[in-house]
């Protein structure tokens, strides 16, 4: 693997960071600024709204310079916003800072994936884009759990402002290390745009929207899960977020490692294994130990799913696939915002606190018939989908060797 990639993974790390430290230190930025926890949580609102929106539009914006360029621009982005949350002197600010940073996210991990596929052979693709997304999820076992306790011991401000010193060494990485990918020929906005006619591409978000909603469903009400029903300590759940931050990075190497070599196979399994535990996760949370080890699969299961999706995106927009690679990303987001809010519906209307796991059990399930629905498609179709009219095809695009 180039190290290229170690380059893209530590902006992943940053921004992963910055994405869910707020989660931990909401009762510290609501107290500064007198505002309610509730209010507090537009900051998590606001960004995953600002990833949905971001992603295209940001990678519309780029569609004119080279994605090394655009990576170092996003990432310059990502810097600013972490800054003006740093130093913000009214919520309002903070919550525009936290808009601005996640402007940068879709995009660079839609940017980001389809320089990793094009650093190394064809048949590494997947493992490419796992590695970067190894970052997101090394940030989940360490960045977030660090950066909350370094913004409750000494304030949240010098959390925001280390996240941002990350996004700088992250754009010094790129500077240094990526190097100048040639842009397809004959590629306009109008083939990215056609890549949203492939029926395959759609069924692919379709899936990451469901697949790893199905996670978020369960992991949205982890704390009182496992404090009311498995009867942890509250200070237990940081470590348990950590233990399903170690389940996340070892589902996307995994993931990327087999999506290689067989990828419908790969999302077989694992959506069908993450539909079965998130069910079984309804009654393991009874117990600590079983709580725990579920908490692990579910996190493995999970992100086993993200290379595969990733790739499948970007084998189906062959052509054109950065803005439908961006886009992808949005959809992870907008996965966690729908599962977020059944789960809390659930549990509103009294089928308690265990309930979000049956709906993530029935999200995950409805991303493998849509897998199966795919497979069965492509087979009808006799292969992938051609490529949309006037794309460059793939033969033309070299890929780059370290």
């Amino acid at each position: 693997m180039p190290l290229a990639l170690v380059a893209l993974a530590i902006g992943a790390f940053g921004i992963g960071t910055t994405e869910f430290v707020i989660m931990g230190l909401l009762p510290e930025v609501a107290s500064d600024f007198g505002v309610s926890i509730p209010t507090a949580g537009l900051l998590v609102t606001g960004y995953a709204l600002g990833v949905v929106t971001g992603a295209p539009l940001m990678t519309v914006l780029g569609t004119k310079i080279s994605r090394k360029r655009m990576l170092m621009l996003l990432m310059g982005l990502f810097i600013a916003g972490n800054l003006l949350s740093a130093l913000a002197p009214t919520f309002a600010v903070m919550l525009a800072g936290r808009v601005v940073a996640s402007l940068a996210h879709g995009a660079f991990f839609g940017i980001g994936s389809v320089v990793a596929a094009e650093l190394v052979a064809p048949d590494k693709k997947a493992g490419a884009i796992a590695m970067m997304f190894t970052g997101l999820t090394v940030a989940n076992v360490v960045g977030v759990p660090l950066g909350t306790l370094v913004g409750q011991a000494v304030g949240w401000r010098v959390t925001f402002a280390i996240v941002a010193a990350l996004g700088v060494l992250g754009l010094a990485g790129i500077a240094r290390l990526v190097p100048e990918l040639p842009r397809p020929e004959g590629v306009h906005l109008r083939h990215e745009l056609a890549a949203f006619k492939n029926a395959q591409v759609l069924l692919a978000m379709a899936m990451t929207v469901l697949g790893f909603g199905g996670v978020f469903a369960a992991i949205t009400y982890i704390a009182p899960m496992m404090t009311r029903v498995a009867g942890f300590a509250d200070g237990s759940v940081t470590w348990l977020l950590v233990l399903f931050g170690l389940g996340m990075v070892g589902g996307n190497l995994v993931g990327g490692r087999f999506a290689d070599r067989a990828l419908m196979p790969m999302l077989y399994v694992s959506l069908g294994s993450l539909s079965v535990v998130l069910a079984l996760f309804t009654f393991t949370a009874h117990n600590k130990i079983a709580a725990a080890v579920t908490i692990a699969l579910i996190g493995a299961l999970g992100f086993a799913t993200v290379p595969p999706l990733q790739k499948r995106v970007l084998d189906q927009a062959h052509g054109a696939p950065t803005l439908a690679s961006a886009v992808n990303i949005g959809a992870f987001n907008l996965g966690n915002a729908l599962a977020a809010w059944l789960g809390g519906i659930v549990i509103a209307v009294g089928l308690g606190y265990t309930a979000p796991n049956w709906v993530g059990a029935a999200l995950a399930a409805s991303a493998l018939l849509l897998a199966v629905l795919s497979s069965a498609l492509e087979r009808r179709t006799g292969g992938p989908a051609t490529e949309a009219a006037g794309a460059v095809p793939m033969a033309r695009r070299t890929a780059v060797h370290h």
